[in-house]
């Protein structure tokens, strides 16, 4: 009896198919640590490669709360906002109380701030795009006037030492990430709220028909979308080592770009958790490089497009395959 093998066409179509069905976050990152390889040997290091996973954590936390949001088709533009309240309560003084109470106090405003987002996406049945755009314009604006009267200052020490220090070479602003990816992610996989969510992902109006808690899914995405934001802040800021107002103000349009690149797509229930933290290294990665070559801000400002229309692509390509 003879076997059918597959010809030379047929096995270039299954791996261009395979390549496309993968995350561009796994390809574009090893294409740069090739690049950088090659160019600037020392970006590649262990000690360097660690540091920028230490900066690229604020980007992978909030990551972990765009893509719930994107499973469930809608999305978080607030995020920055959020960032910049947390940063100014931390550190203006404007809220005098321990910092273990401080950090208690961000994290329900966090949830607040994502269960406000879900009443008018569900209830309201208003665009995500325009109410979390709407709330991140509303808390900067807050905040703006209110620094007016008591400017940021220095991080709380406790924030300072997680996103600073190190045990030997390893930061330790990566655990933190772990901390919340690792049970965030188990529960999503193992859990009947992770199948609701891949089955609104999926499609919503059968999901719905079908008994779905739908507005109470979206609204949970949106409360772990604010209270992610605060984690991303705490780390930003204990980063940075002060309050600043323009803190965090890439990560909203940064976070869904790496969802995207990552492999999380709308109107489908596919998306693991791992690519678009991928993703939000390979974004740091392509920005330490830029500066290691030299090249400034504009060069920072159209790699950000190029990757946005990547992004697209591989969100167009996803569709199809």
């Amino acid at each position: 009896m003879s076997v059918a093998y597959p010809s030379a066409r047929q096995r270039l179509q299954g791996t261009g198919r395979s390549l496309l069905s993968m995350p561009f976050a796994y390809v574009g990152t090893v294409a740069l640590l090739t690049v950088a390889y090659m160019t600037t040997p020392a970006l590649v290091s262990p000690m360097l490669l660690l540091l920028i996973v230490r900066q690229a954590v604020p980007l992978a936390i909030a990551v972990i709360g765009q893509s719930l949001c994107v499973r469930v088709l809608s999305l978080d533009l607030s995020i920055g906002g959020v960032i910049l309240a947390v940063s100014y309560i931390l550190t203006s003084g404007i809220v005098r109380y321990p910092e273990p109470v401080l950090l208690i106090i961000c994290i329900f405003f966090g949830a607040c701030i994502g269960a406000l987002n879900a009443f008018f996406i569900v209830r309201i049945k208003a665009s995500s795009v325009i109410v979390t755009l709407a709330m991140a314009l509303i808390l900067s604006g807050i905040v703006i006037s209110l620094s007016q009267l008591r400017a940021p200052g220095d991080a709380p020490a406790l924030l300072r030492y997680i996103g600073q220090a190190r045990w030997g070479i390893v930061p330790i602003a990566p655990f933190v990430w772990l901390a919340l990816f690792i049970p965030i992610g188990l529960f999503l996989r193992f859990s009947v709220f992770g199948r609701y969510v891949d089955a609104i992902g999926a499609n919503p109006q059968a999901a719905l028909l079908s008994g779905i808690p739908y507005a109470r899914i979206v609204t949970i995405a949106h409360i772990l979308s604010g209270v992610l934001a605060v984690f991303s802040a705490f780390v930003l800021v204990g980063f940075v080592g002060a309050g600043s107002l323009d803190i965090g103000r890439d990560l909203p349009l940064n976070s869904l770009v790496a969802v995207i690149l990552g492999g999380v797509t709308f109107g489908s229930g596919r998306g693991g958790a791992f690519g678009p933290a991928v993703a939000a290294f390979m974004l740091t990665f392509s920005f330490n490089l830029l500066t290691s070559l030299g090249l400034g801000e504009p060069a920072k400002l159209m790699l950000q497009g190029a990757i946005i229309a990547v992004a697209a692509a591989s969100y167009s390509a996803q569709r199809r395959y």
